[in-house]
């Protein structure tokens, strides 16, 4: 991850894997007063998180031998107020669409999963965190 021209990495930055994978430039969205034209760090969380809960849930329904044939997940990642220092929190909602699945069962799937499902277990406990300066 780096700054881009702005030196300011949300709004200019271009993050880039190790690998090679991954080159995508960061910009800060309009709603936010920024020029937009790029992704941001919730679009890519949001992506992370429901490829995450995707291939769980389907993981889940494969063992019970449950059809999921059609399943979307759709994550969605804004910002929100942190009740306890008024700062920024990341509020996150995912939709899952479960076609030709019986509501009880796919709700039983669902809440298995958010147990199973690594970004939802971080999304509901936290994560062990290390932030630390390098040479």
């Amino acid at each position: 991850m780096s700054g881009g021209e702005a030196e300011h990495g949300r709004s200019s930055g271009i993050a880039r894997s190790d690998d090679g994978n991954l080159d995508i430039d960061l910009r800060l969205p309009i709603v936010l007063g920024g020029p937009g034209n790029g992704t941001n760090p919730e679009q890519l969380f949001a992506a992370g998180y429901a490829a995450c809960f995707h291939g769980a849930l389907s993981l889940l329904a494969r063992r019970r031998r449950i059809d999921i044939g059609g399943m979307t997940v759709t994550a969605e990642v804004s910002f929100g107020r942190d009740p306890v220092d008024g700062g920024y929190a990341l509020i996150s909602e995912l939709r899952i669409r479960l076609p030709g699945v019986g509501r009880l069962v796919a709700e039983e799937l669902v809440r298995s999963t958010e147990r199973f499902c690594p970004y939802a277990k971080m999304a509901r406990m936290g994560i062990c965190n290390v932030v630390k300066v390098t040479d």
